[in-house]
């Protein structure tokens, strides 16, 4: 029996369903599905806890070399599981089809070993998530994001050239109007008549 990746007829992306858990909060993973054959090859997925998880679609047909998202969603639970541990499984079966095979004309035998078809199996674990944990884990990535903009600023503000034009024009005005006034008193004192006695 085969497990995630690997060279069998579906593969399945990611290989556990990672739920966040939270007391009377639905949650959700969605698995990407992908045909790894020239065939269509129709899907089957079934749990060991129907009641607490819905899945859709949870029956297809995947075209060849196509894929498909299965959204799996975790009903809101009423109690939580000791160490957050679950032990639900998931049990993605798939079998070849003929070209063109509806979802809902798939032969009650499809996935039936006994009908001689070849099934592939593959497993799937359920892993719980505190929700303290998943936040934690975005307000690090948020943090880092953050600390990463910060740092892109400061090379920005470093590799900027100098903006002193502000000060030079007020520099050259300033001795402008220094040089006028040198000037100005310069050419008073000059042209100024000589005293006569």
């Amino acid at each position: 029996m085969a497990t995630g990746g690997g060279n069998q007829m579906i593969s399945v992306h990611p290989d556990e369903l990672k739920f966040i858990f939270e007391l009377e909060k639905q949650s959700f993973c969605d698995l990407k599905a992908l045909n790894n054959t020239e065939h269509h090859v129709a899907f089957k997925v079934k749990t060991t806890s129907p009641k607490k998880y819905f899945v859709r679609p949870n029956t297809g047909v995947i075209q060849p070399w196509d894929s498909c998202v299965i959204r799996v969603t975790l009903q809101a639970q009423h109690e939580a599981p000791l160490h957050m541990q679950c032990k639900d499984k998931f049990l993605l079966q798939s079998a070849i089809v003929l070209p063109n095979t509806d979802v809902d004309e798939l032969p009650p035998d499809t996935f039936n070993k006994d009908s001689g078809e070849t099934i592939e199996e593959c497993k799937l674990r359920v892993v719980y998530i505190p929700p303290t944990t998943a936040q934690g884990n975005l307000e690090d990535k948020a943090l880092e994001n953050s600390t990463q903009s910060s740092d892109a600023n400061l090379d920005m503000m470093k590799k900027r050239p100098k903006n002193n034009l502000g000060f030079s024009l007020m520099f050259a005005g300033f001795v402008g109007l220094i040089g006028f006034m040198v000037g100005f008193f310069l050419n008073h004192l000059l042209s100024s008549p000589p005293t006569t006695e």
